[in-house]
């Protein structure tokens, strides 16, 4: 019965090839299957060779075999019809002759080395499109943003599927599917300028973010120390004390910041395609009681109602465009820039808000401005301290091309991140005390909802004394 079938699906030439294709599909497709199966993780990408990929060539190949079987009668009928000897459909090969004996062995051997070949060089191909590397800089260079901030990002030893995608075929198929478009713009020229954020097609993150995080998790109260330098001449320096109530889940309650993610708790809002603007908030809680909260402002443009998760307020966990003002806070504190050169913060921010036609030309700009202040209003200083008037130019220069993209129209600002209120609206955007239930409830909006403020702007908090001796 069997050697019937085969027979007959491959006495054409046509069926022959789509025999071999649906074979050779069939095990590749059960073999990677079986190596997933037993714990190995290829990445997010290999679901296109496993579920994508090895499937359409398995259907190919069935496809191809009733039409070399239909062609074979076809043949067949045509002689007859003539009274015609039917010619054989494949060529004879008889193993008895040594000749034709080599050269079947020859060709299994070839075959079989390509197969490995093939399959070595498939691997390294989905190994190389998961990469950042790829992601960032070969195929989308219009995301050279978003690539410079993820690889200063804490997140910066994961891949862009991690996030993007996360494991599972389904939703590789969907951001391949979005993503053909994407190619198609990068090709013709026709993305937009900035690329335009928040991403509406991103999986949720109980999907992806929580693979590695887990909300419920008690954090408790975190002490967080923020420095500031002012635009003096002595760039004076001041800290800001707080302690952020991240909370979290503690037995069956939760409290904090991370209330917002409590099992029992679901959110959902009403917002303008940025999310900056949050008209309407829906709040269902643990005893399954829904409350809505309103506000007076009427929606404008396209809105849409959004279920609450990780990223409506980590909004930019790995690509963080930084305000000028505190990427050269930090540059100070960390030494990159020497504080003690006279109105370098004044100065730093002069020039990195400066306007340039490239990060290239921006980066000799600024050490050029930077080096003429110094030589122009402290001359003396601008030679016993070249070198630090030379660093600080460069990190100036470096920090500029961290965050401004005049290509893709990024600038400062351009991006701003929901943690907290001072970059952007943040938390405000519901904890403004206009958002009102009908029993005339707001939802909070106290400084110590979040956070307590245990020294502001001081020079020498007494509280770090305390805390550091």
């Amino acid at each position: 019965m069997m050697r019937n079938f085969v027979s007959v699906i491959t006495r054409h030439w046509i069926g022959l090839v789509g025999a071999v294709i649906a074979l050779v599909a069939l095990v590749l497709m059960l073999a990677l299957v079986a190596i997933q199966m037993t714990g190995f993780r290829g990445g997010a990408y290999l679901g296109i060779v496993t579920y994508m990929l090895l499937p359409m060539l398995f259907a190919v190949g069935l496809v191809l075999i009733p039409i070399g079987v239909w062609r074979k009668r076809k043949i067949d009928a045509a002689a007859a019809a003539h009274h015609e000897t039917v010619a054989p459909g494949l060529p004879i090969i008889d193993l008895n002759d040594e000749r034709t004996r080599g050269f079947v062995l020859a060709t299994v051997l070839v075959g079989l080395l390509s197969m490995v070949l093939l399959a070595g060089a498939t691997y390294k191909g989905v190994h190389e499109m998961e990469s950042v590397a790829f992601c960032g800089t070969v195929c989308h260079t219009v995301m050279e943003p978003e690539h410079t901030a993820f690889l200063r990002s804490s997140h910066s030893k994961l891949t862009c599927a991690d996030c993007h995608i996360g494991a599972g075929a389904d939703w590789f198929v969907k951001s391949k599917i979005s993503g053909s478009w994407q190619m198609v713009s990068v090709a013709l020229n026709l993305y937009p300028t900035p690329i335009p954020s928040p991403v509406h097609s991103l999986r949720p993150a109980r999907d992806t973010c929580e693979q590695c995080h887990w909300p419920t998790r008690h954090v408790g109260d975190t002490l967080k120390v923020k420095t500031k330098f002012a635009d003096d001449e002595a760039n004076s320096m001041t800290k800001t004390v707080m302690m952020m109530k991240v909370g979290g889940q503690q037995g069956s309650k939760s409290s904090g910041i991370h209330w917002h993610v409590d099992r029992g708790v679901q959110i959902r809002y009403l917002t303008d395609e940025n999310r900056q603007e949050i008209y309407d908030v829906e709040m269902t809680g643990v005893d399954g009681k829904v409350r809505t909260f309103k506000t007076e402002a009427k929606p404008q443009g396209k809105v849409d109602w959004r279920a609450m998760d990780c990223v409506d307020c980590h909004n930019r966990p790995s690509h963080t465009f930084k305000p000028a003002a505190v990427e050269i806070d930090n540059a100070l504190e960390d030494g990159r820039i020497d504080k003690t050169l006279p109105f370098i913060k004044r100065e730093g921010m002069r020039v990195v808000n400066g306007t340039y036609a490239s990060k290239e030309e921006a980066q000799a700009g600024i050490a050029r401005e930077v080096e003429g202040f110094y030589k122009t209003k402290y001359p003396e200083l601008s030679t016993s301290k070249a070198a630090e008037i030379a660093a600080a130019g460069a990190a100036l220069g470096q920090i500029y091309a961290w965050n401004v993209f005049p290509k893709m129209k990024v600038t400062w600002g351009t991006h701003k991140s929901n943690l907290g209120h001072e970059d952007g609206p943040g938390c405000l955007r519901c904890h403004d005390k206009k958002h009102v239930a009908a029993d005339g409830e707001k939802i909070g909006g106290g400084c110590k909802t979040c956070h307590i403020l245990l020294a502001e702007d001081e020079k020498d908090p007494e509280i770090l004394k305390t805390l550091r001796p």
